[in-house]
């Protein structure tokens, strides 16, 4: 079972938004809530987590990244993103140019089998990041 230190580190590995960790910790701790939807809910409202669907295009997945905070700051050119309508092949194509960047793009489990919940964190963490879900019972997909 996983504890609350990994819980956090994870957490604030995904983002550093002031009320993200409360708010998992608060699920952690409470039998009936769960832990994993506090965190994807609390990315969603940090504005840190492009939540598309299966048969999403890439003009809608380039859409959804240029208004998270990290990549607005990158100033990307998301054109490559959107030629493709293959959300799959959009996503390889939106990692490559993050990754050169020094970031990476990073899927997160969801119930839903055909959303693609997806968050960009910094390249170097990664690993880090892959081994943290594990440990909590989840998992993250990367694009390498």
């Amino acid at each position: 079972m996983a504890d609350s230190v990994e819980w956090e580190r994870l957490t604030r590995l995904l983002d550093d938004d002031e009320h993200l960790w409360p708010r998992v910790l608060e699920a952690f701790e409470d039998d009936g809530e769960d832990a994993w939807e506090a965190l994807l809910g609390g990315l969603d409202d940090a504005g840190v987590l492009a939540y598309l669907h299966e048969d999403d295009s890439g003009m809608e997945l380039a859409d959804a990244l240029a208004q998270l905070p990290r990549v607005f700051r990158l100033s990307l050119d998301l054109g490559r993103v959107n030629d493709t309508d293959d959300l799959d092949e959009a996503m390889a194509a939106a990692d490559t140019l993050l990754s050169n960047a020094g970031f990476r793009l990073v899927m997160l489990e969801d119930d839903d089998e055909d959303a693609r919940a997806l968050v960009v964190v910094p390249a170097g963490v990664l690993d880090e990041i892959t081994e943290l879900a594990t440990a909590v019972g989840h998992s993250v997909n990367s694009f390498d």
